[in-house]
């Protein structure tokens, strides 16, 4: 049973219709693959992962309550965790699960 079982619901229709959608445990939550390619994810603190371009990484953790994931201490570019007051309304949530997807959705197939 993932984590947040409430923000996985909330996420599921947004991707519904993705071709080669994926759901899949990880990082202690649920992501969500398009084509092979995670697009977003819940993370066990209750927190949301989702992929975007590297170069827009930047501009990004500018909008409130989203950082760069970290990994060994290190901030990696195109990883955006955004913090449940970030996705807390609907349509917050929907941009960026539309980043997400939209990132994904344009990666070569895994």
């Amino acid at each position: 049973m993932p984590q947040n079982p409430a923000l996985v619901a909330r996420i599921r229709p947004l991707v519904a219709d993705e071709a080669g959608l994926v759901e899949k445990t990880m990082f202690g939550g649920v992501g969500f693959l398009i084509r092979g390619n995670m697009a977003v994810g819940t993370l066990s603190d209750g927190s949301m992962l989702v992929r975007v371009a590297p170069d827009a990484s930047d501009a990004l953790t500018q909008l409130p309550h989203a950082s760069l994931m970290e990994q060994r201490g290190k901030g990696m570019r195109g990883w955006i965790v955004v913090a449940p007051e970030g996705y807390a309304a609907d349509a917050d949530l929907a941009a960026w699960v539309a980043r997400g997807a939209g990132y994904a959705r344009g990666l070569p197939p895994k």
